[in-house]
C-alpha cells in the first residue's frame, strides 16, 4: 500500500506533512510518496532527520496556492504537486492521494485525472461528525454549491456505503437536512429529493433539522455543499468558542482552578471527539479512486490520521461499492420510467 501525499499544499509548509508521513509509515507500515519540489522536500527531510526507506520523494515543480482558482489548475498547473500526486493514483503507482492544500485544486485534479464513477454526476466531500450516539456522516460539505434532487439522492447512496463500510453500520439511517421534519418543508430541490429518497431502498428516516444533526438520530446527513459547508464552519466555530469560554470560566476563579485536575480527563476526551486532527481529512466520494482532503492548517497528527483513513478506504474499495449502488439506482429509475410509459 502506497499513499501519495501533496507535501507542498499546507499552510505551514512541508514540515508537518513530512512529520505526519513519518508517523504513518511507522505506525501503519505504508509507503509514502511525498510529492513536491524535490530540493525543498529533501532539505526538510534532512532537517527533520527523516531517513525512513518507506518514504520517497516525487518531484513536482509547481505549487497551487490557496488563493488560486480551481479552473486555473487544469489549465496552467498540471505540473503541480496535487495534480501529479493524483496522477500517481491513476497510474497505479499509489493507492490513494492525501492533500492539505487547496480544496478546489484537489477536487479538480481528481475530477479530470481520476474521473467520476459511472452514473455519478457530481462528487461530494463527506465528513464525520461526533454525535451523542457515536458518529454521523455529512455530505456534501463543499464540493457543490448548487445541486439537483438527483444529486442529493446520489450523495445519500454514497454516504450510505461510506457509513456501512467505514463505520460498520449495517443499515445506516439516512436523513435529509431541511428546515422542518414535515414532508412538505424545504425548497423545491429538497422536496423532490425527499420523494426520491423515500422511494429508494435506503433506510430513509425523512427530513431532519439542523438541531438534530449532532443528536445521533441519523447516521448519514444529506445536503448540498453550500448548506453543508456553512453548517460545518459554524459547528467548528461554536466548538472553539465553547472550549475557550469553558477555559476562561475555569481559570477565572480559584474554585475553577481547583476543580480543573478533576475534570481534565473528561475535557481531553471531549477535545478528541471534536478535534479535526483526530479525523484527519474528508474523502471526496464519487471519483474513481481515493482522495482525502485535509485542512490547510493540518498538524502532523492530522496528516497521519488522514493517511490512515485513506489507507482504509483504498482497502475497502469504496469507489467500487459506490458504483454498484449508483448503477442499481439508475436501473431502478429506468424500470420505473418504463412502467410509467407502458401504463
Amino acid at each position: 500500500m502506497k499513499i501519495a501525499v501533496d507535501a507542498m499544499g499546507g499552510d505551514h509548509g512541508p514540515a508537518p506533512v513530512i512529520e505526519g508521513a513519518v508517523q504513518a509509515a511507522q505506525e501503519l507500515g505504508v509507503g509514502i510518496i511525498l510529492v513536491g519540489k524535490e530540493d525543498e522536500l529533501s532539505a526538510a527531510c534532512r532537517k527533520l532527520n527523516c531517513h525512513d526507506e518507506r518514504i520517497t520523494i516525487h518531484h513536482a515543480p509547481q505549487v497551487v496556492e490557496m488563493h488560486e482558482s480551481p479552473a486555473a489548475v487544469a489549465r496552467k498547473k498540471r505540473d503541480s504537486s496535487i495534480w501529479i500526486a493524483t496522477e500517481l493514483v491513476k497510474s497505479g503507482d499509489a493507492d490513494a492521494v492525501v492533500s492539505p492544500g487547496n480544496t478546489g485544486a484537489s477536487m479538480v485534479s481528481s475530477f479530470f485525472v481520476l474521473g467520476l464513477i459511472k452514473g455519478v454526476e457530481r462528487p461530494a466531500i463527506a465528513t464525520m461528525l461526533p454525535t451523542l450516539t457515536g458518529s454521523a456522516v455529512m455530505l456534501d460539505v463543499g464540493a457543490n454549491v448548487d445541486c439537483t434532487a438527483q444529486h442529493l439522492e446520489q450523495f445519500a447512496l454514497m454516504g450510505n456505503e461510506f457509513a456501512k463500510h467505514v463505520y460498520a453500520k449495517p443499515n445506516p439511517r439516512v436523513g435529509l437536512l431541511s428546515i422542518g421534519e414535515e414532508d412538505s418543508k424545504g425548497n423545491e430541490v429538497t422536496k423532490e429529493a425527499f420523494k426520491l429518497l423515500k422511494a429508494s431502498p435506503l433506510n430513509f428516516i425523512g427530513n431532519i433539522e439542523g438541531r438534530e444533526v449532532y443528536s445521533g438520530s441519523a447516521d448519514v446527513v444529506v445536503c448540498d455543499g453550500f448548506i453543508g459547508n456553512v453548517a460545518l464552519k459554524i459547528s467548528e466555530g461554536v466548538a472553539d468558542v465553547i472550549k475557550k469560554l469553558l477555559m476562561k470560566e475555569l481559570s477565572g476563579s480559584w474554585l475553577g482552578r481547583l476543580a480543573y485536575p478533576l475534570i481534565a480527563k473528561p475535557l481531553l476526551n471531549l477535545k478528541r471527539k471534536i478535534d479535526y486532527a483526530e479525523f484527519g481529512g474528508a474523502p471526496l466520494l464519487g471519483v474513481n479512486g481515493t482522495t482525502m482532503i485535509c485542512h490547510g492548517r493540518s498538524s502532523a497528527k492530522a496528516i497521519k490520521n488522514a493517511i490512515r483513513r485513506a489507507k482504509g478506504l483504498a482497502e475497502t474499495r469504496l469507489d467500487e461499492l459506490i458504483q454498484r449502488d449508483i448503477e442499481e439506482s439508475l436501473r431502478r429509475h429506468q424500470d420505473e420510467r418504463s412502467e410509467g410509459t407502458q401504463a
